[in-house]
């Protein structure tokens, strides 16, 4: 059952959700990748209230000619939103289809700590066969072995941030220790295609585990604080979302609104003439600030949030901001984060206990 308000995320990878985006874009296309274009757009999402943003990635380039656009890796943007921001959450996408589990977990461990404690992980595939060689690696090429790519991924990450218990940084002057190596641990990990012994290399995170969001069809729900799920329709969104075995579950809404240079309609046929926007299964808005509000209102009744995929970050998002996001507060649906406050209690999800600690518990108790 979803909470007493809705909580609101929003993609702002590029330009936009439209492979075309950059054409209605309110800046030049050399001031992309800047870090005031970046910080802007935080600053922007952050101010309206939103609870998360999320920041696409993927080793290969986001699009084709004559649209073929860069980016800046999610995790390095990440860390330096959350240098510039103070409440909202920060959720990169990082595929581990191809990446070293350790090297991710420890990435994102770093920027919990950046973030004090305000960063989340969505957790994707490499689906394209280019990313294998890009990466150097034998390629995957199925969906099972990608998802089992993932599961282990999130696996490994998962038990890193536990290698470190939350008190084995002990900075002892008196005694020149700096750790109490009898509270890092060996993980021993060993999956199908890798092994992993550990300790990590970072302090546990902040919220001892960061928020991992993705889809329950790609993970183990078991793995997944926030599933992400998709519908083309209402219905079949509130299905995915009862089915979903997760303690939080978000939907996946492609959003293009009316502006007041254009109708969304308009800016669509627009942006249709360059480049076809992908029907990727999830649940598309084209309409009114009023009409979208009232669709999140319905939605409400069967997620916990919503991410929004704008389709031109600079025409949509300042009208969430002066329009969506206002009236859902007034209304008492917008959940916004407080300041000083985690991302893990903002979704009203409890700071888990360290296994290695709650083990060493466990047994203390069993032998009384």
């Amino acid at each position: 059952m979803p909470g007493p308000a809705l909580h609101l995320a929003v993609e702002i990878d590029g330009d936009g959700a439209h492979p075309a985006a950059w054409r209605r874009a309110a800046h030049s296309p050399d001031q992309l990748l800047t870090p005031r274009r970046v910080a802007r757009v935080a600053a922007i999402a952050e101010n309206a209230g939103f609870t998360l943003i999320t920041l696409d990635d993927g080793v290969l380039p986001p699009g084709a000619a004559p649209d073929l656009v860069g980016r800046i890796g999610a995790v390095e943007r990440a860390a330096f939103i959350a240098a510039s921001t103070s409440t909202i959450g920060i959720a990169p996408v990082v595929p581990v289809t191809y990446a070293e589990p350790f090297h991710v977990s420890s990435q994102l461990a770093s920027l919990d700590h950046i973030s004090a404690g305000r960063a989340g992980w969505v957790v994707t595939e490499e689906e394209r066969p280019e990313a294998a060689r890009a990466w150097g690696r034998p390629l995957v090429s199925d969906a099972d072995a990608r998802a089992r790519e993932s599961r282990d991924g999130v696996e490994v990450a998962r038990a890193l941030w536990d290698s470190w218990e939350d008190d084995a940084v002990i900075r002892s002057v008196a005694t020149s220790r700096y750790l109490d190596r009898e509270r890092l641990h060996y993980i021993g990990f060993t999956g199908e295609t890798y092994a992993v012994k550990g300790p990590a290399i970072v302090p546990r995170p902040p919220q001892g585990q960061l928020v991992v969001l993705g889809r329950p069809d790609r993970v183990p729900p078991a793995q997944l604080d926030v599933a992400l799920v998709e519908g083309r329709e209402l219905a079949s969104v509130a299905a995915a979302a009862a089915a979903a075995g997760t303690p939080r579950v978000f939907a996946e809404v492609e959003v293009a609104l009316d502006t007041p240079e254009a109708t969304a309609a308009e800016r669509v046929t627009d942006l249709e003439r360059h480049a076809p926007w992908s029907d990727r299964g999830r649940l598309r808005h084209l309409g009114s600030a009023s009409q979208l509000i009232t669709l999140l209102r319905e939605l409400h009744h069967h997620v916990d949030g919503v991410r929004l995929h704008p389709l031109v970050l600079d025409e949509d998002l300042p009208v969430l901001s002066r329009l969506v996001l206002p009236a859902l507060s007034e209304q008492r649906l917008l959940a916004r984060p407080l300041p000083g406050t985690s991302l893990r209690p903002t979704l009203g999800l409890e700071r888990p206990a360290n296994r290695f600690a709650a083990a060493a518990v466990a047994a203390q108790e069993g032998s009384r």
